[in-house]
């Protein structure tokens, strides 16, 4: 199910936050992810002439008793500059499954050619009544961005 552009752009921005802060706020995390949960990025990304970006990989989650999505984000000229690509919903059914987010990106032209990226499993899980962010999954590679 397609996320709406404006809160795909907000889960990427979200993932990245989570990610920094989600030991102090989140539900307790086990030591390490199970070794059923994972992300991957593939090797290569797509860059449409309108800023357009396409982003796609696998993964393979479990034990969700909340919303999961795959967040992705970007980064080429600057490391510190991150760009959210998308989101899309996930199924944590312990099976793997394929990941596509697309975004467009305007306050960095990126340019076809070496990139970063970053994926995430984030789950809005139920603590007390509120969504509260759990990370099942986290990648990073370093991918290169094609003309589409």
């Amino acid at each position: 199910m397609p996320v709406r552009p404006a809160l795909a752009a907000a889960l990427g921005s979200v993932a990245l936050l989570c990610a920094a802060v989600a030991p102090a706020t989140a539900a307790p995390a086990p030591a390490s992810a199970a070794p059923t949960e994972s992300i991957t990025v593939d090797p290569t990304g797509s860059l449409a002439s309108d800023g357009t970006v396409t982003l796609s990989g696998t993964y393979t989650c479990t034990g969700a008793t909340g919303p999961v999505f795959i967040s992705s984000s970007i980064s080429q000229q600057s490391p510190n500059l991150h760009h959210g690509i998308g989101g899309s919903r996930a199924v944590c059914d312990g099976t793997k499954h394929d990941w596509k987010n697309t975004g467009r990106v305007t306050a960095e032209k990126l340019k076809p050619g070496a990139a970063h990226v970053q994926a995430t499993i984030l789950e809005l899980r139920p603590v007390g009544g509120l969504p509260l962010p759990f990370i099942h999954a986290v990648a990073e590679r370093d991918i290169t961005l094609v003309q589409a």
